[in-house]
This record gives C-alpha cells, structure tokens and sequence, in this order.
C-alpha cells in the first residue's frame, strides 16, 4: 500500500473510531444508536497485500448495523411492540428478556430476540388476534465474523395478511454455539429454508433431526455462504465429478 492510500485508510479509519465512540457515548446517555460499527475492512472484499494495481486495494469500508432505536417507533409499530409486551409479560417469560432490542430503520421495523424464546414470540405473532402474524417468508443467514459472540444470525421475514404488515425477526448467536430452535411448528414453510440456512452458514435448527443439505453434494466440506469460506482455488467435487482449481485447469484456445 503506497503511503497516500496508508494515509487515507489512517484517516478513515480514526473517523470510523470517533463514530463508534460517538454511537457508544449515545447509548449511555439513552438516546438512539445511530451505527453499531461491526468492523472495517480494506481492499476488495477484505483482501490485502495481492500485489492489485486497479486501485481496488485501497478501498476502506465500514461495516456498520442501525443501533437500538427509541420510542416512539412511529405507525403501527408501537401497538405490535406494546401488544408483545403484554403477552410475554403475561407468561412469565418477560419482554425484556425475549426481545434483545427495537431497530427501527427506512421505514422497517425488526425485533432482535432471544433465542430461547424465538418459538414463543413466533408463536404470539401468529396467533393474537391484533397481530397475526400468519406467514413466514422463510429463513435466511447472515455472518459477521468480527461481531464477537454474535458472529451467525438467523432472519426471519413475517408478514401479516390480515393487517396488511411485514416485520423483521433477528436471532444472533455465537459462532461457537450456532444453535437455534426450529420453528417449523410455528411456521411450516420454514422448513426447507431452515435446510438451506444450515446447509450455506452452518446454523443448526434444534428440535429436529432431519438437517441435511439441499443445495450442495452431501460430502462438501464446510459451509460456502460463511464470509471465512475460501474464495477459489479448492478442488471442487459435485455428481461426482471432480473440477480442479482455475490455475490447474485445461486451457482451450
């Protein structure tokens, strides 16, 4: 890296530290979280030290989520928030203990939640009648791998038909524990996309016994969708089939 492009990422990278002291000074005093910094990376795709010179090894990112918002959360949102509270309170699990925290950003509203509670919380969406909740539209994965202790999330896209509403559920947990209850009793749709899920990032649906992949061969090593998966040159194998790595491949011309 040339001394001006050190400089740049020097710079960039004492903005991005104000920014993360700024957001951690916020939520000490209770205001909103505008930026949770994850981490920041440089070059392409987090690759440094290839010897590039298109200039992309130069790039300075920052990785940054929406912070915990405040209310009023605005519309609907607080009746859905008050409704929980209500119900989860009322069974003595505890709002504060299944919802983590209220994101409220461009117009979406998305609940972080406890994993341990995730299948009653899914379960209170569906059924009360100010909420239902009634459709999943399936489950998907996200991997931060410098987000320590919460480095794998689960998200869960709900839809209400009655009401005409859409939220989003969060469930992060540790890359060393990846384990989160199935939901398949509550939302049967989620089934083949919990095999998905576990098939690309390695997060493991408890309460059933039949995860296996669907998209890659049975014997493929690992989980290719997991930012710390290799990104080329590894023998790849499917069918049966063995494709080398591109630098060992028949050229045709």
């Amino acid at each position: 890296m040339t001394d001006e492009k050190k400089d740049a990422a020097d710079a960039v990278n004492t903005q991005v530290q104000a920014t993360a002291e700024t957001a951690l000074e916020a939520a000490s005093q209770g205001h909103r979280v505008p930026l949770d910094v994850v981490s920041v990376r440089e070059g392409m795709f987090g690759v440094t030290g290839s010897g590039d010179t298109s200039g992309f090894g130069g790039l300075v990112s920052t990785v940054a989520m929406p912070g915990p918002s405040e209310r009023p959360y605005g519309g609907w949102f607080d009746q859905v928030v008050d409704v929980l509270i209500e119900l989860l309170d009322g069974s003595g699990t505890g709002y504060a203990n299944a919802v983590e925290s209220v994101i409220v950003d461009r117009g979406e509203l998305t609940l972080n939640i406890a994993r341990e509670h995730l299948v009653e919380v899914c379960r209170h969406l569906r059924d009360d009648q100010d909420l239902r909740f009634e459709l999943s539209l399936g489950v998907s994965g996200a991997h931060y791998p410098h987000d320590t202790g919460r480095e794998l999330h689960a998200v869960y896209h709900l839809t209400s038909i009655t009401h005409g509403r859409r939220l989003r559920l969060e469930v992060a947990v540790p890359d060393g524990d990846p384990t989160i209850p199935t939901t398949v009793d509550v939302y049967p749709a989620n089934d083949w996309h919990e095999r998905e899920t576990w098939d690309f990032f390695g997060i493991v649906f408890t309460g059933r016994d039949d995860l296996a992949r669907i998209e890659m061969p049975d014997d493929w090593p690992g989980h290719p969708q997991r930012k710390d998966y290799p990104l080329g040159g590894i023998p790849v194998e499917y069918k049966g089939a063995t494709v080398p790595p591109a630098d060992q491949r028949r050229q045709y011309k």
